[in-house]
């Protein structure tokens, strides 16, 4: 399977016609349509689902929509590969590659890049942001360089830096809710009140040791992945999200409040990146740049 025909498949798949997807590509109708019958018989699968006669439109089949995927995975990969490969050896440019979810500890990451750009104004900062599956998965796949990560690493698999850093649990209520009068909010608080749950921490026992109670006997009213959008449910009304403090604005003119678990209960973090990961020049001085930070934080602590 050659690039240059997943890319002629991606055309089509965007333009949802061979037609018009020929003409994008400079190519003749016969000609594109030919390489995309080899690649059906190379694959043994049929990828596209061509319109009733006088129809142009064409759609995806089941094993078309695998591939529309993997197929901008792999064209991807490829131009990133491309950039890092071909920056001279005498100048430090190129791309770094972050996943992370939804944390206060992304300052560390920008303090890192500011530092770094005046000497390196050339690399340039890609942050992918979605919950630990997404980061995992990011990783794996080898589009990201770097994952910023909760709780504990598989050590096999990872190489990682502990940050010096915590992020706090609690509640995301509205400021005229019954709780928010709280200082902190006990399990016994939520037993009988609507929940928004992170998706990755409904699907643990993580929740379920803090609250004493197994998630099917709570009445979660919602999950999300991103805390904002469950902040927007918080603030209709829906029920009281659970989350990392510091994410959502609470001060001011906001109509929300956030108050701390108890007992209290943090989540720390880690950059990890995949064992054996040979870095790009733009990746590596940037790893060395947040080392940096990290210990001359670490001595201010300690001062």
């Amino acid at each position: 399977m050659e690039l240059r025909v997943l890319q002629y498949f991606l055309a089509i798949a965007r333009e949802q016609s061979i037609v018009r997807a020929a003409e994008s590509l400079h190519l003749s109708q016969p000609t594109l349509s030919i390489q995309i019958k080899a690649m059906e018989e190379e694959l043994g699968k049929k990828l596209l689902i061509r319109g009733s006669k006088g129809s142009r439109k064409v759609t995806l089949t089941e094993e078309g929509m695998i591939l529309r995927k993997r197929a901008e995975e792999i064209l991807n990969l490829v131009h990133k590969t491309e950039r890092e490969i071909s920056l001279s050896d005498e100048v430090v440019m190129g791309d770094v590659y972050i996943g992370a979810g939804e944390t206060d500890a992304v300052r560390l990451i920008a303090r890192t890049a500011r530092k770094l750009y005046r000497t390196y104004p050339g690399i340039h900062y890609h942050i992918a942001s979605g919950n630990a599956a997404f980061v995992m998965e990011q990783l794996e796949k080898g589009l990201i360089d770097f994952g910023l990560v909760f709780g504990d690493v598989d050590q096999t698999k990872y190489n990682s830096m502990k940050l010096p850093l915590t992020e706090v649990w609690g509640v995301l209520m509205r400021k005229d809710s019954p709780l928010a009068g709280k200082a902190a909010i006990s399990p016994e608080d939520l037993w009988d009140k609507p929940l928004i749950l992170s998706r990755q921490e409904n699907s643990s026992d993580g929740l379920a040791s803090w609250i004493g109670r197994e998630t099917s006997e709570l009445e979660i009213v919602a999950t999300y992945n991103l805390l904002f959008n469950a902040s927007l449910m918080v603030e209709e009304g829906l029920g009281y999200a659970i989350g990392f403090d510091k994410i959502i604005h609470t001060s001011g003119s906001s109509k929300l409040s956030f108050r701390p678990l108890s007992p209290r209960r943090e989540a720390g973090m880690s950059i990890i990146w995949k064992k054996y990961q040979v870095f790009s020049k733009a990746s590596d001085k940037f790893m060395k740049q947040l080392k940096e930070i990290q210990t001359q934080d670490m001595e201010i602590a300690a001062h």
